[in-house]
């Protein structure tokens, strides 16, 4: 019989050989695999979604969801669901609001959310005059706007209706995305639809601070309204246009580089957070582990401190690259994702246009 020294020494083995598994298992080099969770979502009967725009992860590991409620004119329950829900890591509602008020300018056609490291909630949009879609009014969505966690309206940047081009700094032109780098406390737009450049701001005060288009060029006017979607007519081998096609999605890493999802160039930009062009990857036809192709719709980064895996949005594949190389190191299917976040478990959520979905993929390595 073993004695208890022994056997405390034995104890500690297993343990350590457990915790050495299991941290082997979440290697950072191990590229992230994940399974549809599908019973996490836990919607009320009362509300159904509109078409899914958006997703957002606080610090809390709450998931913030932004759709449509006026993309469901013939469906009462879809009409009357609040255009912004907040839900608790199990997957229940915690609060919702959002829509039409007083004081501001709500966008009419509901695209990007994103919140902050204050807790504060971003919301911008992207219609445009000449889409004529059902219950929208016939005007440019050229306003962000900054809400308290409960809604409250602190700050619009920008009015409805009013952007006069790339290189106006008071309004933007259906900015389809935001993101506040905490470092600095700048928010970045991915301006985006109607314009073609990033801009940055002070995000406490919402002063203009610099921009850039693509390759860190200046942008030109040259607005379609509805935008044009689908590869373009350039040869994708090459480094592609001069300018940003749809300006999609801007995320910050921890260590400040500036990653922009180019939709319709099929490509994802890098940046210094000065606006210096670093590299670019491009997600054609003929990219390792991408079944068809890429066109980068949102952008996340995995939950080590070095963000070591960048996964890229858009089609019927989420792929998965090193961050630092851009490599195409893997790719998994299941989401046709318009936006997309990840929680400090390293979980993805995709926010769904065509299905109306919110899907929760969990990482399984």
């Amino acid at each position: 019989m073993p004695s208890r020294t022994a056997a405390v020494v034995l104890l500690t083995g297993i343990v350590f050989a457990a915790y050495a598994a299991a941290q082997e298992s979440r290697s950072p080099d191990r590229v992230p695999a994940f399974r549809v969770d599908a019973g996490w979502l836990k919607l009320p009967p009362k509300w159904k979604f509109g078409e899914v725009s958006s997703v957002a992860v606080d610090a809390r590991d709450h998931v913030w969801v932004l759709h449509r409620p006026r993309s469901a004119p013939g469906d009462p329950v879809a009409l009357a669901t609040p255009a912004v829900i907040e839900f608790d890591p199990s997957g229940s509602v915690v609060q919702a609001w959002g829509g039409p008020g007083a004081g501001y300018e709500w966008p009419e056609r509901e695209h990007g959310i994103h919140v902050d490291h204050k807790g504060n909630v971003w919301i911008g949009g992207n219609n445009c005059p000449a889409r004529t879609l059902p219950l929208l009014k016939t005007v440019s969505d050229d306003q962000l706007l900054k809400f308290t966690a409960e809604g409250k309206l602190i700050l619009q940047i920008g009015r409805s209706n009013q952007g006069s081009g790339n290189r106006d700094q008071r309004n933007f032109r259906q900015a389809a995305d935001a993101f506040v780098y905490a470092k600095t406390n700048e928010v970045f737009v991915a301006d985006g639809y109607g314009n073609h450049r990033v801009v940055v701001l002070d995000a406490d005060t919402g002063a203009f601070k610099r921009m850039w288009g693509a390759f860190g060029n200046t942008s030109v006017d040259r607005e379609t309204c509805p935008p044009p979607t689908g590869p373009p007519v350039a040869d994708n081998r090459g480094p592609g246009p001069a300018q940003f096609a749809i300006v999609h999605a801007a995320r910050v890493s921890n260590d400040g580089r500036v990653y922009v999802a180019d939709r319709e160039n099929r490509r994802v930009q890098v940046f210094t957070a000065d606006g210096k062009y670093v590299a670019q990857v491009v997600l054609g036809p003929g990219a390792p582990f991408i079944k068809g192709q890429v066109s980068p719709g949102c952008l996340a980064f995995s939950a080590d401190p070095q963000q070591r895996f960048l996964y890229v949005s858009g089609s019927s594949q989420i792929a998965v690259l090193d961050r630092q190389s851009l490599e195409v190191v893997g790719a998994f299917g299941g989401a046709n994702a318009h936006h997309i976040a990840a929680d400090s478990k390293g979980n993805l959520y995709t926010a769904e246009t065509g299905t109306r979905r919110l899907q929760r993929f969990v990482r399984v390595n």
